[in-house]
């Protein structure tokens, strides 16, 4: 007979996790990675997830977050061994073909958006991609990226002002002079 079945709950503990957070961690690869190689992040990431499910946050929201970080790690660790250092990309969601369709106005703010945010650095597209895309609040997209909730929240906020300027929302910042 073997020891190493698991301990009682803690597999009822992964099963709820899996079940509760398949589907935004497959769409968190998915705007990461090419979609080719989401599935294998995923499972990569659950593995993880299974071996320290005894690390796994108790809030749900949080574990979430936690999940997303594991995948990140797994997304980081996959691209340097391939010798693919790039900081991570995100895809913006595509629109609805009826809605584009539709609207003339649409389409134009797609295309205007598209280009401004081919025009961001990987930092700023991560920071508004985990707020806007993945719903995180500031200390759970902190704890994805492995960073203090103060430090995301400078980020997201410089994010957002480079894409404002970026979409002609505000003037381009200039450079301050310090005295001499």
């Amino acid at each position: 007979m073997s020891n190493h079945s698991p301990p009682p709950g803690r597999q009822e503990r992964f099963v709820g996790l899996f079940e509760a957070t398949y589907d935004d961690l497959a769409r968190f690869a998915q705007r990461r990675v090419p979609a080719a190689q989401a599935e294998d992040i995923v499972a990569e990431a659950f593995l993880v997830a299974w071996r320290r499910t005894d690390d796994a946050p108790e809030q749900l929201a949080d574990a979430r977050a936690w999940l997303f970080g594991i995948a990140r790690n797994v997304i980081l660790n996959t691209r340097r061994g391939a010798r693919r250092q790039h900081a991570v990309a995100v895809r913006l969601a595509e629109a609805p073909r009826s809605a584009l369709h539709d609207d003339a106005e649409l389409v134009a703010q797609q295309i205007d958006l598209s280009r401004a945010w081919s025009l961001l650095t990987d930092v700023h597209q991560e920071a508004l991609a985990l707020a806007v895309l993945d719903d995180l609040n500031a200390p759970q997209a902190a704890a994805v990226l492995g960073i203090s909730p103060v430090a995301f929240r400078l980020r997201l906020s410089r994010a957002r002002r480079a894409l404002r300027s970026l979409l002609g929302h505000l003037p381009a910042p200039t450079p301050e002079r310090h005295p001499s």
